[in-house]
């Protein structure tokens, strides 16, 4: 079965990673997953939070936002709002957890490391596109830090890689890396988070019409596994290794 985009129901839209996209940061990206685009950017600290001084033990953290029309219509900014919204601040956490499920925060030493992961435009898979991208500007602020001396050049502050995919059912049937038109008739849609050695790290799913069973699980995270591992293989190959 073709998609509206001529992919098979398995296939990635296209990937594109563009490193030091931003002049400022320590790391940045700028990540494309079809038609959505999430500049991500690390900035790094020396020092944590007060309240893991003296742990010896670094800290990293991550905020999403929108931009104001990043979709169809213009909504407002959450800071006009006076708050941040739910999903927000949801997404920022699912960011975070997803990349200290790889970084050793004890190698890292009493450093931070903050990433922001701002939607330019939106066509479905914003999360999964911030998460992907975030890894890889979390590469080039490590590797700015050993730079500098902030962190041993020998320290080994990630212990592997992260990615992550969007994927559903439609019609009866798994798709990969749904996009806006896609995910709005699904009956089911799942966020998975790999890592490059093939564990999962968080599986968000919902059926948002019909009821799935476990064979249909099975299928969606067998196609999640295949997406992320290609994606893995596309930061290595952004990342020279």
């Amino acid at each position: 079965m073709t998609r509206v985009d001529g992919r098979q129901v398995d296939d990635l839209r296209e990937i594109k990673i563009e490193r030091a996209w931003s002049d400022h940061p320590e790391g940045s990206v700028l990540i494309h997953f079809g038609a959505t685009r999430v500049l991500c950017t690390a900035s790094f600290t020396p020092g944590v939070p007060r309240w893991k001084v003296g742990k010896g033990e670094g800290w990293v953290t991550a905020e999403y936002a929108m931009l104001p029309r990043a979709t169809h219509d213009r909504s407002d900014r959450e800071s006009m709002k006076g708050k941040v919204g739910g999903r927000t601040h949801e997404i920022s956490r699912l960011i975070g957890r997803s990349l200290r499920a790889v970084v050793d925060v004890k190698a890292l030493g009493e450093n931070t490391i903050v990433i922001d992961c701002d939607v330019l435009q939106a066509d479905g898979g914003t999360r999964t596109a911030a998460i992907t991208g975030a890894y890889v500007a979390l590469v080039d602020a490590i590797e700015w830090a050993k730079s500098k001396k902030h962190i041993p050049a020998n320290a080994k502050v990630l212990k592997d890689s992260v990615a992550a995919i969007s994927v559903g059912i439609i019609g009866g049937e798994p798709y990969l890396d749904l996009a806006y038109t896609e995910d709005v008739r699904a009956e089911t849609d799942m966020n998975v988070v790999v890592t490059g050695s093939g564990k999962f790290v968080e599986v968000q799913g919902t059926a948002e019409g019909e009821a799935f069973d476990r064979d249909e699980l099975n299928k969606l995270l067998d196609l999640a596994l295949k997406g992320t591992g290609e994606l893995t293989a596309m930061q290595a190959a952004a990342l020279g290794n």
